[in-house]
């Protein structure tokens, strides 16, 4: 099973010039058929408090570029775009379109940065994602949602062994990015994908780093600090081998008195 993570340089606030620019990038590869495609938080526009002029209702052009991508290349693609919703609200959004065209999930962002003012700007999430990719089932995270396990835990309780971060991840808290996408990894014995953007936008550096991480916590694969489409070859036969080798999981407690 092949996922790619297309690390890019977003244009600010420009959906038709980022557009190309993921088009630029998938032309330089053949994508195998069936594989999972990924894309950072919010590609189209870059990690903007601008939601009103960004926002795009369902069907929008992201969700059509993304839905013919997918149906053009014959693969799964997943990628963050604002969405707007009920009462004037805005929601930062992760989705998610199968081969066939259709959107297989949705996922509305849990944890708002607080300290970027997101929450001020963004309605937060209620529910997890997943979603059925071959033989995995996926589940879904957004940027600041990293720091925050219990998401990831659910998530596994519920089926999922492969786990999915998309991100604008600043270079000032690189090295958070780098051990948190791992500990996810090894705590919940699967696979994670975090996909970053690189460049600058008005106020970060962004220095990608997205990686692909086994179920042991080694790094099967990572995209450095520049544009590129990393690759890596998941295995669902190495996650059941972890977990019954090493079976962890098992031994969860989520009952438990505090004196």
């Amino acid at each position: 099973m092949k996922i790619y993570g297309c690390q890019f340089d977003i244009a600010w606030e420009n959906k038709s010039e980022n557009f190309r620019r993921i088009r630029a990038l998938l032309d330089k590869r053949r994508l195998a058929a069936g594989s999972l495609l990924v894309l950072p938080e919010m590609f189209a526009t870059g990690f903007s408090m601008n939601a009103a002029a960004i926002a795009e209702p369902d069907h929008g052009p992201t969700d059509d570029f993304l839905r013919s991508l997918a149906k053009e290349k014959g693969i799964h693609v997943l990628g963050g775009l604002v969405r707007t919703a009920p009462r004037g609200r805005f929601l930062n959004e992760a989705v998610c379109y199968a081969p066939t065209g259709r959107r297989v999930a949705r996922y509305d962002k849990l944890h708002l940065f607080s300290p970027g003012d997101e929450s001020k700007h963004y309605a937060p999430g209620s529910e997890i994602a997943l979603f059925s990719w071959r033989k995995c089932k996926v589940a879904l995270a957004i940027c600041y949602d990293l720091r925050f396990p219990e998401l990831f835990r659910m998530a596994v309780q519920r089926g999922a062994n492969v786990l999915v971060v998309i991100a604008n991840w600043p270079a000032k808290r690189q090295s958070h990015w780098t051990a948190l996408l791992r500990a996810r990894a090894i705590e919940n014995q699967a696979y994670v994908i975090g996909v970053n953007r690189c460049g600058k936008d008005p106020r970060h550096d962004y220095h990608g780093g997205s990686a692909v991480i086994n179920p042991w916590g080694q790094t099967m694969a990572e995209a450095g600090r520049g544009e590129t489409l990393m690759s890596a070859q998941l295995d669902v036969n190495a996650i059941k081998k972890i977990r019954s080798d090493f079976p962890v999981l098992r031994d969860i407690r989520s009952r438990f008195a505090l004196e």
